[in-house]
């Protein structure tokens, strides 16, 4: 499977404990966060450094300790500068299990009649400690560590709860119906990127024509279908160059590309060297602790 999906199947933790922890730098191979979604909640904590996020619609440029809070089905990338991240990503139903006080509220935020905020930090100095502990207990996993991060994930609710860190949700049948659509363009392309896509056929799959389409995948990604088409076939061909024994003529007919040429031409535009080039500083990296 591949790592970049634009909705994400893979399992985030283990089936008795579904909560998730990744560190991310400059070296790691998903530190560029695709535009995507997946059914779980999500943690980010900025270590240093900055990272231009765009969640749904909105941009959310953060900074050296923000936290930021991703509820589920929220569609999230971005670009991180020099960055250095946490992201814990877990099944927040998983919470309900066998906690008859706090179902009530924990089922109304699962249900989308709460929000919680994107960028919580800006809200409550309690934010941060917590989360910071948290990603220790989950970096450590000392015995018991299980016990202590879901001890964190309770403090930290209870905290947007009595604090308000939360909204109702407001948005409207038109807003949901067109976050759908673009799901299923980033679905489309996740499934065929290696195949011929058309702006035509992208267009379809959102149910819009051509030019609002354009104008509409643009506002939420910034950038043109086409032009994200080929940076996601672009971060696949990475993905397979870092990961697998694998050529580069064999990436580019991976990935959509039936001219080696133009494939390594595209490379050298969206990440400033070569496939080569970027197989020699994989691999240099692997020898080099982080």
């Amino acid at each position: 499977m591949k790592y970049i999906d634009y909705k994400e199947h893979r399992q985030h933790g283990t089936f008795h404990f579904p909560i998730a922890y990744y560190r991310e730098n400059p070296r790691t191979p998903r530190y560029l966060m695709q535009y995507h979604w997946h059914p779980e909640y999500e943690i980010i904590r900025i270590i240093s450094g900055t990272f231009q996020l765009t969640v749904n619609n909105s941009p959310v440029l953060c900074r050296e300790n923000d936290i930021i809070f991703l509820s589920d089905g929220f569609l999230h990338g971005g670009v991180p500068h020099n960055c250095f991240y946490d992201g814990i990503i877990f099944d927040f139903p998983f919470l309900l299990k066998d906690n008859h006080a706090c179902a009530k509220t924990i089922q109304d935020i699962v249900d989308h009649k709460y929000i919680i905020r994107t960028r919580i930090s800006d809200y409550s100095p309690h934010v941060l400690p917590i989360v910071t502990d948290m990603c220790a207990a989950l970096a450590s996993r000392q015995t018991g560590y299980e016990f202590l991060v879901q001890g964190y994930l309770y403090q930290l609710l209870g905290v947007i709860l009595a604090e308000r860190l939360y909204d109702e949700n407001s948005d409207t049948v038109a807003s949901s119906a067109r976050l759908n659509s673009m799901k299923a363009v980033l679905a489309l392309i996740s499934e065929s990127y290696a195949d011929s896509l058309t702006l035509d056929r992208l267009a379809a799959a959102a149910g819009m024509n051509p030019k609002y389409f354009c104008r509409y995948f643009h506002n939420m990604t910034g950038r043109t279908p086409i032009d994200y088409l080929n940076y996601y076939r672009i971060e696949c061909a990475c993905e397979m160059l870092a990961t697998r024994s694998i050529t580069v003529k064999e990436a580019a007919f991976s990935c959509g590309y039936n001219d080696e040429s133009y494939f390594i031409k595209t490379f050298h535009k969206y990440k400033g060297v070569t496939p080569k080039q970027y197989m020699t500083a994989q691999f240099q990296s692997l020898r080099t602790p982080v």
